[in-house]
């Protein structure tokens, strides 16, 4: 069992309007540069175990990364260590960018 559940950007975007929750970009600093979804975190995947305690609260808890790959490695991590509402975006900022929603710049 995977212990988290996989969203569509969709999914986010009703998310983010209707609830509190924590989004974290686990790409790369090159990657992030481009640009990041509004209201994200970054903390690279090699970043999960070491700040693992910082990713717990009562918040869902959304990762992203380019395609979906290594964000549903860091999903699965915290999933395995007893978090709950965790989540992975499907398609990374990939399928985000491909449903027409907008990027800002790593503040």
């Amino acid at each position: 069992m995977q212990g988290y559940n996989e969203i569509e950007a969709n999914e986010l975007f009703d998310m983010m309007a209707n609830e509190k929750l924590l989004l974290v970009d686990v790409r790369n600093d090159d990657e992030v540069a481009r640009g990041m979804i509004s209201g994200a975190q970054h903390l690279p995947l090699a970043m999960v175990p070491v700040k693992f305690e910082s990713l717990n609260s009562d918040q869902a808890l959304v990762f992203y990364c380019h395609s979906g790959i290594r964000s549903a490695q860091a999903a699965a991590f915290v999933a395995s260590k007893g978090r709950r509402q965790v989540f992975n975006l499907r398609g990374g900022v990939l399928a985000w960018g491909k449903a027409g929603y907008s990027f800002q710049p790593k503040g």
